[in-house]
């Protein structure tokens, strides 16, 4: 299933580059994360995420491979993730330029492959869901970035 969207965040684009590049931010922002471990700065990481699907719930043990940064630009990786009977892989990329008002336009895909038991459980609610927690995601993220610039 393929993902994507936009959001514009009220920052600038190094801002928004240096958060959207740090797993310690990123993994509070994201639904159901538990663990996020480095195995290779900038490179490789490890993690653990729980995930719902209506009634059905995995919790997916993986890791996620940085394939490509052009800072401030544009950032490309892959994820790859087991669960109890099921897999998930990932290719994600996102892309920021700059808006106006010294905003920052981030747009972003997810190519997200899930196999196995999940799967054939919850198909019909994967691409809603999946969408869903992506908002979810990027909604944290602007919020986390404005905030800051706030306080700071």
């Amino acid at each position: 299933m393929l993902l994507k969207g936009d959001v514009t965040i009220q920052a600038p684009r190094k801002k928004v580059w240096d958060f959207m590049t740090d797993p310690a931010q990123i993994g509070q922002c994201v639904p159901g994360v538990e663990k996020i471990e480095t195995i290779e700065e900038m490179k490789r990481y490890r993690g653990v995420v729980s995930v719902g699907l209506g009634s059905v719930k995995a919790r997916f043990s993986g890791e996620v491979e940085v394939l490509e940064l052009e800072e401030p630009n544009r950032a490309k990786l892959k994820a790859h993730g087991t669960a109890t009977g099921s897999a998930a892989d990932a290719v994600s990329e996102m892309r920021l330029s700059d808006g106006p008002n010294n905003s920052t336009h981030v747009q972003w895909t997810a190519d997200i492959n899930v196999s196995g038991q999940l799967a054939s459980l919850v198909s019909r609610l994967m691409v809603p869901v999946s969408q869903k927690l992506a908002g979810i995601f990027y909604d944290e993220v602007r919020k986390r970035i404005e905030t800051a610039g706030v306080q700071a």
